[in-house]
Order: C-alpha cells, then structure tokens, then sequence
C-alpha cells in the first residue's frame, strides 16, 4: 500500500516540478496552471464515492490494480500537451482514474487493523508522502536536467513519461499478489486470522456496521469533511508550490530545487511516524493532530517573515511541512472509529473526496495572488489560516455516539 501511495503521489504533484519548464514552454500563465493543478480534484470529487463502493464489492485486488494502472497511462500521457484545453482535461481524467485510491486503502486497512492500532499504521501509510517527495524531489530534479533536449522531447516531457511507469508496474504486482481478507492471506496461521479476527470483532462490536445512507446522514462524517478540507489545503499549498517558493529564493537549478525540497520531507517522515506512535500509545488523538496541524500553519507564516533569508526559510518550511503532513493521519483514526462496512466505505469516500476539493481552491487561489501580487507570500497566509482553523477544529473532537 505504501509503495502504491508513493506512486499516486508522485503522478499527482511532479505537475509541480514540470511547472518550472512547461509554463515558459506552453506559454501558460501561473493562473493557467494553477486551475490545471486544481481540477484533478473535481475528477476525483466526482468519482470517489462510486469508486470506494466499486472496491467495497469487488474487493481491493482488483479495483486497486484497476485504479493504479489506468492512472499510470493517463498520467503518461500529459508528455503530449500542447494547449491550456488539452492540460485541463488530462489532469481531469487523471484525477478521475485515482479517485478511490486513498479511501480505497484507508478502507482496506480497517479491515486488517483494530481502532487501537491504527495511529501507526495510518502515518505508516501516509509516509507515502514524503518518502516520495524525498525521492520524487531529486528523481524529478535529475530527470528534467538530464534528459532535457533527449530525443527532441523537454525536460518537463520526460518526466511525465518515466514517472508513470511504477503506478503502472505496481499496479500489475497487485493485481497478482494482493490479498482481499484477513481470510485469504496465505502467509497467515489459522491462529492468527482468528486473533486479528477478534480484534476486528471487538471494534464492530462497538459500532455496528452501517449503509451508505447512514453515513450521508451521519453529521460526524460531514464536520470531518470540513476539518480534512482545511488539512488539504496546507497539504497541496506545501506540495505544488514548494519547488515555485525555492525559486522565488534565488535557487534557479531544478536539481538544487529538487535536493532543497527533499529536506523538510524527510524530516516529516519521521514526525509523522513518532506521532502516529505517541497517539497509539497514549490512546490520545485530538491534541495529536490538532498541535502539528498549528505549527504547521505557524511553519508557513514563519517562511515568509524570513523569505530573505534562505537558511531561516527552510527551517520554516521544515516546520511546516513537518506539522503539516503529521495531522493527516492522526485525523483518519478518528472517524474510522466509527464507521462499520458500507458506511466506512462511503463516509471515508466522502471525507476525502470533499476534502480534496481544497486541493483544487488551493492551487487555484495561491496561482491567482501569485500573479496579482507578484509574490507567493499571500498564498502562504491564505494556506496557513485554513491549516490553523483545522487544528482548532479538530480539537472539538470527532466521537462515536453512546
């Protein structure tokens, strides 16, 4: 699952790294991109709940393979755009084709796992995110620099082109190996089927499981759906203008650029795992996503005040990528405590198909200012207002009713 995310992620956001080159190339403006950016989300709004319900009766084999693959040759194919049309409907069908993913694995590991184990687990997961940031960030750098001109294709070309083929590979390992149930896993004792069985019986007992109609009736799910939009818009505001900050800097080569963007995501790679760790052990959840969810936001007002200076800048921005990706998954343990069998698989479809839509506004709004102001400075207090009210949301808790 994690090796899935890291390849979802990576043909979510290297749109980020290719903006360096494809804007001058294309002729697109910061606007232009910043909506091409966003719309993924509307695919993927439109087509998570059916999706998460498809995985929930199909199983997770076949429509992860499916979601996985599909994406991979879509995400290929954004090496051929030519025109501002052509870039808006490809990130459409993009988001269209993973829409399912995240929920779908979210789902999956509810079945495997018991609510009290779930803090890890859940920020395991999600280190998907800046393993791939970290890798994705000096891959993609060294990909634009280096096959820049090749075969007569651009930098930015190459780097939709190489960076699809592991969804694509990873996909086609699932397909073939990836297990629907506790009951089908081979490599699991009859024993230990029946003690995580009792573990996953113990947590049902306590929620019931419930229908698709119950969790669009459930006001939980909705204010959930309102904490993780405004989580969403740190999370992308960090993720697609991370590399347009860095150049803002002064830093102009897309392998510097890239290394530089590799640092505050290794650092939240571990912050989440230690969290998610602390969380489990201390059976606490609200302080533990509320309190990096509000350094975050302190992180991205920080970045600014000290922009002139890059050193100050980028511990800012470790700060705030740190606080920012650590509250995602902390958040996920909280109504996937609640939510049984078809009502999981469409409250979490969605949580996250409305929380996304942030990832939409939030390229949008910060390209827009970006080109009123001429600064990403306004994006960055816009992204951190949202990120702070998340937290303090958060804090009015998310409980299961008695």
């Amino acid at each position: 699952m994690l090796i899935g995310y890291v390849a979802a992620y990576l043909d979510r956001v290297n749109v980020g790294f290719a903006k360096l080159q494809m804007l001058e190339d294309l002729q697109f403006s910061q606007t232009v991109y910043g909506l091409g950016a966003g719309i993924f989300f509307i695919g993927y709004f439109l087509f998570e709940v059916p999706s998460n319900l498809l995985l929930h009766r199909m199983g997770a084999r076949v429509w992860l393979a499916r979601i996985m693959i599909s994406w991979g040759v879509i995400s290929a194919a954004m090496m051929f755009v030519e025109t501002s049309g052509a870039f808006y409907a490809l990130r459409f069908l993009l988001g269209a084709a993973e829409a399912g993913f995240f929920p779908g694995v979210i789902f999956y590991l509810t079945q495997w796992y018991p609510a009290s184990r779930r803090g890890k687990v859940m920020a395991l997961f999600m280190t998907g995110i800046p393993i791939c940031s970290v890798l994705g960030s000096v891959i993609s750098g060294w990909i634009m620099q280096t096959f820049d001109g090749m075969n007569g294709l651009a930098g930015w070309q190459w780097l939709f082109l190489l960076e699809a083929l592991p969804a694509i590979f990873v996909g086609l390992y699932m397909f073939l190996r990836l297990d629907n149930s506790i009951a089908e896993a081979a490599w699991l004792t009859a024993e230990e089927k029946s003690s995580l069985s009792a573990d996953l019986a113990q947590d049902a007992g306590a929620s019931p499981a419930g229908t698709f109609m119950d969790a669009l009736r459930d006001g939980r799910v909705w204010f959930a759906c309102l904490i993780y939009f405004c989580f969403v818009t740190g999370l992308y505001g960090v993720s697609f203008w991370l590399p347009t900050i860095l150049s803002d800097m002064g830093i102009k080569s897309p392998l510097d650029i890239g290394l530089l963007s590799a640092i505050p995501y290794a650092v939240a790679a571990v912050g989440m795992v230690l969290v998610g760790r602390s969380a489990d052990r201390r059976g606490e959840r609200r302080w533990h996503v509320a309190l990096p969810a509000a350094l975050g936001a302190v992180g991205l007002l920080l970045s600014v005040v000290f922009a002139a200076n890059v050193v100050l800048a980028m511990a800012a921005l470790t700060l705030a990528t740190s606080g920012i990706l650590t509250a995602p998954p902390l958040f996920w343990s909280l109504p996937t405590a609640y939510l049984r069998g078809a009502a999981a698989a469409a409250g979490i479809a969605i949580i996250n198909s409305f929380g996304n839509l942030a990832g939409f506004v939030s390229p949008y709004v910060v390209g827009g200012l970006k080109d009123f102001t001429g600064s990403t400075a306004a994006g960055m207090y816009f992204v951190a207002a949202f990120v702070f009210i998340g937290a303090v949301l958060a804090l009015a808790g998310i409980r299961p009713r008695k």
